[in-house]
């Protein structure tokens, strides 16, 4: 019960980490490459992405060890 909960609580914190890393990244290049606020949607719509891969793998792992009954 205790890692289902630990899981759950991770997953959102992955998504929102994952889609402000990208934005912020975005964020810089915008202002670097002077393309506000094109760069920052794209990397931050690139880090959602990011986000859900990454769920959707840890929930996979997740999934396989329940099944082989550890």
């Amino acid at each position: 019960m205790a890692k289902q909960i630990a899981l759950a609580s991770e997953l959102p914190v992955i998504l929102v980490a994952e889609c402000v890393a990208g934005g912020f990244f975005g964020y810089l290049l915008d202002g670097w490459l002077h393309t506000k606020p094109w760069l920052m949607l794209a990397l931050g719509a690139v880090g959602f992405a990011a986000g859900v891969w990454t769920i959707l793998s840890r929930l996979k792992k997740d999934d396989e060890r329940n099944a082989s009954g550890r």
